[in-house]
C-alpha cells in the first residue's frame, strides 16, 4: 500500500486509489509524516482538533480512525494509546525528503555526482509541494520545511549540472525551484548561470526581465546586486 503526500494526498491499496472521508485523511497523512514512529493518540488528537476540548479531540480521533474502515485501516497499526504506520505502507515524502537530505550532506563531502543520475527523475522527485491547498497549521509547517529544504537541493542540483556541463537538467532543476517560490532570488541566479554557461545570453536576459517584472510588483523590490552583476557581465560580453 501507498501513501502519498506530494502534490495531494492519496491512499493506494494494490495500486488502486481508496476514497476515505477527510478527517481520516488527516490522520493518515499526520502519522506519515512521522515516518515510522508510533505516535501517541493523544499528539493526534491535540494536533488535529486543537480547538476542541481533550474529550471531544479524542472522540474525534476514534471516529476518522472507525470511519477508515478494513481497507483502509491496513495502513496503520492501532493500538490502544498510539497508533503508526503498517509496516508494509510506503510514503513518498520519505523517499523525496531522504533524497533531498543526500543531496544536501553528499555536497560537503564532494559525492554528489553518485546521488544526481538519472538527472531529470532527481528533478522529478523534488518537485511537488507537500498537502497542497491544507491549512493546517501542523501541515502548513511542514510543507514550509520542505519547500526550504528541497529548494536548496535543487539549487545545489543546478549548481552541480551546471559545473558538469549538463545544462538541460541545469535549466531544469533551476526552473523547478523558481517555480516552487518565484521570488526566491538565489534560485534566478542558478537559472541565469546555467543559461549563460550554456551560451544562452538571451534566454539569461529573458529570464531575469521577467524576475524583475515580478519582483516589482508583488514586492516593489529590485534585485540584490550579486544578480545585478551577474547580468551585466553577460551584457558585457554580448557587447563585444
Amino acid at each position: 500500500m501507498s501513501i502519498a503526500v506530494l502534490g495531494g494526498f492519496e491512499l493506494c491499496i494494490d495500486n488502486e486509489p481508496v476514497g476515505i472521508p477527510l478527517s481520516s485523511e488527516r490522520v493518515l497523512a499526520f502519522i506519515a509524516l512521522n515516518s515510522r514512529a508510533a505516535v501517541p493518540r493523544a499528539l493526534i488528537a491535540g494536533t488535529l482538533w486543537p480547538d476542541a476540548p481533550a474529550s471531544c479531540a479524542h472522540a474525534n480521533l476514534r471516529s476518522a480512525l472507525s470511519r477508515l474502515r478494513d481497507t483502509g485501516k491496513q495502513a496503520l497499526d492501532i493500538g490502544a494509546s498510539e497508533v503508526r504506520l503498517a509496516r508494509d505502507a510506503v510514503i513518498d515524502f520519505q523517499h523525496a525528503r531522504s533524497l533531498a537530505q543526500h543531496i544536501l550532506d553528499a555536497t560537503q563531502h564532494g559525492e554528489l555526482e553518485d546521488l544526481v543520475d538519472p538527472g531529470i527523475g532527481t528533478i522529478d522527485a523534488l518537485a511537488a509541494d507537500l498537502l497542497p491547498g491544507w491549512y493546517d497549521d501542523w501541515a502548513q509547517l511542514e510543507a514550509e520545511r520542505w519547500r526550504q529544504l528541497r529548494l536548496h537541493a535543487l539549487e545545489t542540483l543546478s549548481e552541480t549540472f551546471t559545473a558538469a556541463g549538463r545544462y538541460a537538467e541545469a535549466v531544469a532543476a533551476a526552473r523547478t525551484a523558481v517555480h516552487a517560490d518565484p521570488l526566491r532570488e538565489s534560485s534566478w541566479v542558478c537559472l541565469v548561470r546555467a543559461h549563460v554557461a550554456e551560451g544562452n545570453p538571451s534566454e539569461a536576459l529573458h529570464d531575469f526581465g521577467d524576475y524583475v517584472q515580478r519582483l516589482g510588483s508583488e514586492l516593489g523590490l529590485y534585485p540584490t546586486a550579486r544578480l545585478c552583476a551577474l547580468v551585466a557581465e553577460v551584457y558585457a560580453a554580448a557587447s563585444h
